[in-house]
This record gives C-alpha cells, structure tokens and sequence, in this order.
C-alpha cells in the first residue's frame, strides 16, 4: 500500500503534494514502482494535528480521485474518519476505506462500507491525533489493543461488512511508545489469530527515528527492517511511503517466509 497526502502538514511528506499536479503524478509513480495499492489521505494524523473540516477534506481528494480513476489499473483507498468523505471518495472511484478511528470516529462510517460493499481497515488508536502521543499508558498492551479491534469488528459486523472485507491495523505510532511498537510487531501472532488481513503501517515513524537517532528522511533502512519483521510475522499488507524499495523487501521476504 502506497502512501499519498494531499496535506500540508503530514509528518514525513506533509506539503510534497498538496499541488494537484503533483499529487496526480506522484499516484502513477506509486503504480510504476509496484505498489498494490493507492492510499490518499486528506487530513494528516501525525501526533499533534488538529482535525480539519470535510468539505476541506473533500476538496483535497475528491478532484484527484475522479481523475485517477481514468488512469491507474490499482484501487485506491481513502484515509479517512470522516463518512462524508468515504462516500463520495467511494462514488468517484475510491474502493476502499482506512479508518484510523477504528470505526469509532463517525458513527455513519459503518453502514457506508456496507453499503458499498468495500474493503475496510479498522485501526486501533489510543485517544486523539492531538494528543495520543502524550504519555500513553496500558496495563496490558496487546490484550488490550485487541480487545479495542474486537469492538471495531463488531461495529462492522454489526453493520453488514463481510469478514473477508475487514482489514485489521494495530496502529503503530497511534498512541503508543517506541517500547510499546516493538512489542507490537514481536506479537504480530496474536493479531492473526483474530482470522482477519493484517495492515502494518510503520514507514518513516517516530520510534524508528528513537532507535537509530536519525531524522524521518533517513529511515529507509530501518523502515525496512521493520516492513521485513512484519511480514515475515504474518503481515498481509504493509503500508508505506518508499513504494519501490519496499516492493523488493517484500518480494524477497515472500520468498523466503511464504514460499513466493
């Protein structure tokens, strides 16, 4: 899954492509370097950032959805919380949805990806983008990260979605500390055993940077080292900003953990 943020303040890209030309050309340079699929989000959820509007969000990925769906062969995902944004960005080309509120954040969202029958991912995040990163505490991290997950399936169960159409995403970075990351991808296992896809979304993040001290434009290597744990831990899609590099570290890490 290739990344594409049409915002000005995301915490790796944020401003690249907020231009619409630029954004257009970025999103077929993501399909030229193998990625499987598109994701394009309108609002950043970096630690610190505040919501924007719908209609702000509307204006910044619809216009570039319409136009992409005439010209790339991959489906695109909208990230976004917002169920305004996912049915149009559904109705002009989107086909599917990546929630980061898990479902929580708009109590509409759920019965829009029934309606349309897509693909949804349903992430875990502890508290707000605005202030998740503050200090964030659990008294037993994976049950309880799953336990959220669970409520999240059944939001959507509840609605009409499919099993199969249930993507589930532990939220790495969303709330959580540099130690509580690691823990994450050492159990990926207990994630798998819920019987959904599994979304890991580790590229450029903060505790990569913690770990090797380097600045969010230096951490391709490390990025890669964690997209490879991932999914040799049984990750099912990994959601990334370095579409070709990491397009070969999954090929090579299929080959040799799921057999090609």
């Amino acid at each position: 899954m290739g990344i594409l943020n049409l915002t000005p303040d995301s915490f790796s890209d944020g401003g690249l492509y907020y231009d619409r030309k630029t954004a257009f050309l970025r999103a077929c340079q993501i399909e030229e370097d193998g990625a499987d699929i598109l994701d394009i989000g309108g609002e950043s959820t970096r630690p610190g950032s505040e919501s924007v509007k719908a209609e702000d969000e509307i204006d910044r990925v619809i216009p570039l959805i319409r136009k992409l769906k005439k010209t790339i062969r991959i489906p695109i995902s909208i990230d976004t919380s917002k169920s305004k944004v996912a049915r149009l960005a559904l109705e002009y080309g989107a086909s599917m949805v990546n929630d980061v509120t898990g479902l929580r954040g708009d109590s509409s969202m759920a019965s829009v990806v029934a309606r349309y029958k897509v693909p949804v991912v349903i992430m875990h995040m502890k508290g707000l983008p605005r202030t998740m990163q503050i200090n964030p505490k659990y008294r037993n991290l994976i049950p309880e990260i799953i336990l959220s997950l669970k409520e999240g399936i059944r939001i959507a169960r509840s609605a009409g979605i499919d099993k199969d159409k249930i993507i589930i995403d532990p939220g790495i970075g969303f709330g959580k500390t540099t130690r509580h990351n690691l823990q994450i991808l050492n159990r990926l296992s207990e994630f798998k055993k819920l019987g959904y896809a599994l979304l890991i979304g580790t590229s450029r993040k903060s505790f990569i940077g913690n770990i090797l001290d380097l600045p969010v434009d230096m951490r391709l290597m490390g990025t890669a080292a964690t997209v490879a744990v991932a999914i040799s831990h049984g990750a099912d899609i990994v959601r990334v900003h370095d579409v070709k590099e990491m397009v070969q570290v999954s090929r090579m890490v299929d080959a040799m953990v799921r057999r090609g």
